[in-house]
């Protein structure tokens, strides 16, 4: 691989900023990199090249001319399609919206851009955003850069792919059950999912702008390098006036974080079954590395983690409301999902079997109001205990009982994704950390989970598992 291509972010900032390299020399490096490895991963789904190039001219001649530099300043980046961005498709691997093109960028992506980025192109999704292998009706589906039998994961899968093929530095995901977290560990990369209201959601699609929708929505960096989640965080969190959960709170500072002291739950499962003992032995090795800096790593379990696919889908059913998935795919009506799923070539194939089932059970919870209320509550004293327990420190707890299935695979176990899901209903910070890769050259990874507000200590322990040596992204060998 090119060199650029191992570096982070901010350090291709730093060198783009000192004139020791071009914008356009590292923009090139990294569309060549896309073009290289997408006809194997399928990551990216739109480019703008040539647009990104004339904009890295741009950003090599403000170096020349000595303008001001923002923090990413002609640095490439890819932004997940559900992502407006102006230009380009935002259709959310929906049939029915293919010719949907963005006049404006979200909000999140104009922040990048301010910032210096560059956009190259909008990456790959699930259907609607709503399952965890990367795959629609229409553009296809996503492989792993580490073994294209595997899934990259959903439903940012496009963006932990092209990340993890070492194709970008850094991209934007939005997460509702997992959809930063498991795409990064899946393809052996950096994400994080920011606390609920640090960082606005405007400008997706789908969204839903009631506030349990915003709360459990959150939207976040992916990167190959610990070192750039913070200047990201930064860059994209504070309230926009459009996302009505968003605050203006003061985020904390990862540098005051002093890991001597610091409690360390470790977490090795939710109770409903082990994890594999390859990624619980990765897990016990990060309790190792942070004990060795004087951290205090307590063995802790949480009865009520049992029941986290309940928390869960009583969030979801809270911020969608009645039939609101089969809105979004035009199919209000049940029957019309049963005809697409008893025949599928009916309806020409519009839809993914997860999607047509997704619409199909949306309401269940809807018919039993008691349970709901009850998993509600049992949601509420679950975050209490957690973060009663944390005491200011953090959480390690594994990020999927295995690592990357084969394609399809998470059909036979799909509720498997409700480790990463957990956190949405509880709305704390989560850092997803890479952690090399197991015995087929697969990647490893674990959660490291935060109290509220408290995203730059969840971020410095990732960082300081990267420079220990734990912890890092590995370019795939097989690419």
């Amino acid at each position: 691989m090119h060199p650029l291509l191992l570096l982070s972010a901010t350090e291709l900032a730093r060198r783009i900023a000192a004139g020791e390299v071009t914008s356009r020399e590292v923009v090139r490096v990294h569309i060549d990199r896309i073009r290289y490895v997408n006809p194997r991963i399928h990551a990216v789904v739109a480019d703008r090249f040539d647009a990104a190039l004339a904009e890295a001219d741009a950003a090599d001649a403000a170096v020349r001319d000595g303008r001001p530099l923002g923090p990413f300043h002609g640095v490439p980046c890819t932004i997940k399609e559900s992502f407006a961005v102006t230009g380009m498709p935002n259709t959310a691997g929906l049939r029915a919206r293919v010719g949907t093109i963005s006049d404006a960028d979200a909000v999140t992506v104009r922040r990048l851009r301010d910032a210096g980025a560059l956009v190259m192109g909008v990456t790959n999704l699930s259907e609607l955003c709503m399952w965890m292998e990367s795959d629609n009706p229409v553009y296809g589906r996503t492989s792993n850069p580490y073994d294209t039998r595997r899934i990259a994961g959903g439903s940012s899968g496009g963006e932990g792919a092209v990340i993890g093929a070492g194709a970008s530095p850094f991209g934007l995901g939005a997460d509702v059950g997992g959809s930063i977290r498991m795409p990064a560990f899946f393809n052996g990369v950096f994400g994080h999912k920011p606390g609920s209201g640090v960082v606005p959601n405007s400008g997706q699609f789908p969204i839903n702008h009631t506030e349990a929708g915003l709360r459990l929505l959150a939207t976040g960096p992916l990167a190959r390098r610990a070192e750039d989640l913070w200047p990201l965080l930064t860059v994209l969190a504070g309230p926009d006036g459009e996302d009505t959960v968003c605050s203006a709170a003061p985020l904390g500072d990862p540098a005051d974080v002093d890991l001597a002291g610091l409690t360390v739950l470790d977490v090795p499962d939710n109770g409903n079954g082990p994890v594999h003992a390859q990624l619980r032995g990765a897990q016990v090795r990060v309790a190792a590395a942070l004990g060795a800096r004087g951290a205090v790593v307590q063995p802790q379990r949480f009865a009520r983690l049992a029941h986290s696919f309940d928390l869960w889908s009583t969030a979801l059913g809270d911020a969608e409301g009645k039939g609101a998935f089969r809105t979004l795919m035009r199919r209000p009506r049940r029957r019309h999902l049963v005809r697409h799923l008893v025949h599928p070539a009916e309806l020409g194939g519009h839809h993914t079997l997860p999607a047509t089932i997704l619409g199909l059970v949306e309401d269940v919870g809807s018919a039993f109001p008691a349970r709901a209320e009850a998993f509600r509550d049992e949601a509420r004293a679950l975050r209490a205990e957690i973060v009663d327990a944390l005491d200011g420190g953090v959480m390690l707890y594994p990020s999927y009982p295995r690592t990357a299935p084969r394609h399809r695979w998470p059909w036979l176990t799909p509720l498997r994704f409700v480790y990463t899901a957990v956190f949405n209903a509880l709305g704390l910070p989560v850092t997803q950390v890479p952690l090399g890769l197991d015995s087929r050259g697969v990647p490893l990874g674990v959660q490291i989970v935060g109290a509220p507000g408290h995203d730059h200590v969840t971020i410095a322990v990732a960082q300081a598992l990267q420079d220990d040596g734990v912890a890092g992204w590995v370019p795939p060998p097989r690419l």
